[in-house]
């Protein structure tokens, strides 16, 4: 049973899962709230932190990532194959999603709507590389983090209790860990 936990703090870590959807689904597998709660925000937490933390060397990283795509992008083009007649690789959907969200509504708004719309690793990311200094992205990724942490929590437990009173001692994840 204590590895469901652990899954919990690992997933939310992992930048892909989002807590908003990892603790709803630990507490419809049959998982106590509270836990999954605590879990799951210092697991998304410990990513983000560690992403504010490093930023300039992931901005190095993916610099370089995309110089190489465009010097291969410009080799391709010489050679005669296809291409769309551009050099600059675009950015994201994700990523203008967050330029969009910040544009409009500032910090704040990029991390409190941010890790529902583009996720909250590249919320953090994309605060950090609009020019917002470390301290005022980290406490706004910590606030939005709770608030997302008590609305999953409070919503689903509530649904769940509602809905499915029985997968609180008879969820899919505790029947697995069995």
């Amino acid at each position: 049973m204590l590895i469901s936990y652990f899954l919990v703090f690992l997933l939310a870590a992992v930048p892909l899962f989002e807590l908003v959807t990892v603790i709803p689904l630990a507490i419809i597998g049959g998982l106590s709230p509270i836990p999954v709660a605590i879990l799951g925000f210092l697991g998304n937490l410990l990513t983000i932190l560690l992403l504010i933390l490093f930023v300039d060397k992931i901005k190095l990283l993916l610099k370089t990532r995309k110089q190489k795509r465009v010097a291969v992008t410009e080799v391709e083009g010489m050679e005669g194959e296809h291409t769309n007649g551009t050099h600059a690789v675009q950015d994201s959907k994700k990523q203008k999603r967050a330029r969009v969200l910040f544009d409009k509504y500032g910090l704040p708004g990029l991390t409190i709507f941010g890790p529902l719309l583009v996720g909250s690793h590249i919320s953090a990311f994309m605060g950090m590389s609009f020019g917002s200094s470390r301290g005022l992205v980290t406490g706004w990724m910590i606030a939005s983090l709770v608030i997302w942490t008590v609305v999953a929590t409070v919503l689903t437990n509530s649904g769940v209790s509602f809905l499915a009173p029985d997968l609180k001692e008879n969820g899919f994840l505790i029947r697995i860990f069995k």
